[in-house]
């Protein structure tokens, strides 16, 4: 049985929710109680973003010891060294950058070629190759890439020494069949795949999240990006606490599943949130007899 690597962005990508805005003390109680859960990477902020998000994320590094400690930064020389800047101090740190890759975002919002974006990613990577050994490079709106392309970009990046390569459905439109066969075909395509391991990232703005995560496990991701309870922008994100269920329900069906040792944790924090009928932790679900 593999081992499945839970890359937590509640800090991250879940404040990005309305309502979910932390302050410095929250985020650290919340990284916390993370690293209790037993999460493998706690992505703990965007450090350009604001010195507060650069504080939050340097604090968190310097407390959290078990983790890998992560921070975002745009495939942006200013970014990564701001970064490694937050994030210097963690005993596992890591540099995420990412870069779009779509023909829509890159003629309308980041306005350069596909030629300008694979010399980006790799001169980006490479300086943060420079700081860590943890990189983890994305490519924003994989879902609605250029498949040949994709597989270019990520080529290029594990050349550069990213050791995770992050596959967002950042728009929430993929089905898990197709995400499944995409990230099945990315590890056939792929020539140095072997050199990184292959994570999923998912929004829920379809109701898929977490069923487009398994199917990318199943096809091969041995990384799954997620928040808890689900929290995120637009419609949310994967929920961890899903993900750790139906991993250790449904270990006998998954090519791959992770003793999830804190999921009793994370749906009694859930309970106190969600309505009576919801999965987990439903108390007529508790109740039925069938």
């Amino acid at each position: 049985m593999e081992r499945i690597t839970i890359f937590d962005t509640t800090l991250r990508d879940g404040e990005q929710s309305p309502g979910c805005s932390m302050n410095i003390s929250e985020k650290l109680r919340l990284a916390q109680t993370l690293d209790a859960l037993g999460v493998d990477v706690i992505e703990a902020g965007f450090p350009i973003a604001s010195h507060g998000d650069f504080a939050a994320v340097e604090l968190i590094a310097r407390d959290i010891r078990r983790p890998g400690i992560a921070a975002l930064a745009r495939c942006k020389r200013e970014d990564v060294e701001r970064a490694w800047e937050a994030v210097r101090d963690a005993e596992r740190p890591r540099i995420h950058t990412f870069l779009a890759t779509s023909d829509i975002h890159l003629e309308y919002k980041l306005k350069i070629t596909r030629a300008e974006a694979l010399q980006q990613a790799r001169e980006v990577v490479s300086l943060a190759k420079s700081h860590c050994d943890d990189i983890e490079f994305s490519p924003e709106d994989a879902t609605r890439s250029d498949f040949d392309f994709l597989c270019e970009v990520l080529e290029a990046a594990i050349e550069a020494g990213a050791t995770t390569l992050n596959i967002p459905d950042t728009v929430g439109y993929t089905l898990p069949a197709e995400y499944g066969a995409l990230i099945a075909n990315l590890c056939k395509k792929v020539r140095n795949i072997d050199k990184a391991v292959v994570s999923v990232h998912c929004h829920d703005d379809l109701g898929l999240a977490v069923a487009n995560t398994l199917a990318g496990v199943d096809a091969g991701a041995r990384q799954v990006e997620c928040t808890i309870n689900g929290i995120g922008e637009r419609a949310g994100n994967a929920a961890l606490e899903e993900i750790a269920m139906v991993m250790r329900v449904r270990s006998d069906r998954l090519a791959a599943a992770k003793q999830a040792g804190g999921w009793r944790k994370c749906v009694c924090a859930r309970r106190r949130h969600s309505p009576a009928w919801h999965a987990l932790e439903s108390t007529l679900l508790r109740n039925h007899d069938s």
